[in-house]
């Protein structure tokens, strides 16, 4: 996905965006933002509920045999539906951008850009099985900015992703965040780089 080259050049990109501004900038790139594997074990088993009727009206086959072949079915059905809908095939959309979203609040505070002197963090996350990034901005930032701004920044990174270009992507990204960073916040005299720069791969 990324390579120590990709994540340095982004790490150096945070870095200038960063002279730009009192804000800081942490990014964070998440293979995948849920495993989704109670999707397939619920349809597996739902279906499987089904495999006795055919030998209960068609055969005089024990009771113990068909249990034994409903089990055997529900654990080729779920082998079968775990592999197919592996990177939550199954999943709903809005459930996946919903764990997503959750996820980036979740490392948003765990980045600690909820501590940054005047509350200037500001989190680029992005779930690549998803295909799902958002800006999360602390509340120095957030009241001055809204989220039609993120947007525009968001949407041009979704695609370069979609495009095998996550690193080109988020070096763009980087960039428009801080030059939104350095019109609402710009750097003072006594400013230090609170945070690591380096990306956080999930």
């Amino acid at each position: 996905m990324l390579n120590s080259d990709d994540r340095d050049a982004i790490a150096e990109a945070v870095r200038e965006a960063e002279r730009q501004t009192s804000g800081e900038i942490v990014v964070v790139v998440d293979r995948a933002a849920g495993s989704y594997v109670a999707v397939p074990l619920v349809l597996a088993l739902a279906l499987s509920l089904f495999v006795p009727w055919p030998f209960l009206l068609l055969t005089t086959l024990s009771a113990a045999s068909i249990f034994l072949t409903q089990l055997i079915a529900a654990a080729l059905l779920l082998a079968t539906l775990l592999w197919y809908g592996r990177g939550g095939r199954f999943v709903p959309g809005f459930v996946k951008r919903r764990q997503a979203h959750e996820t980036a609040l979740r490392e948003f505070t765990a980045r600690g850009l909820t501590l940054t002197r005047g509350r200037t963090g500001v989190l680029l996350y992005i779930a690549v099985q998803e295909r799902y990034a958002e800006v999360v901005a602390d509340a120095g930032i957030s009241a001055k900015v809204d989220g039609e701004a993120w947007q525009k920044i968001v949407e041009p990174l979704l695609a370069a992703a979609a495009q095998d270009a996550l690193r080109e992507g988020l070096i763009a990204a980087v960039r428009d965040v801080g030059a939104v960073l350095a019109a609402h916040a710009p750097p003072a005299a006594d400013d230090v780089d609170e945070l690591p720069n380096k990306v956080v791969l999930l």
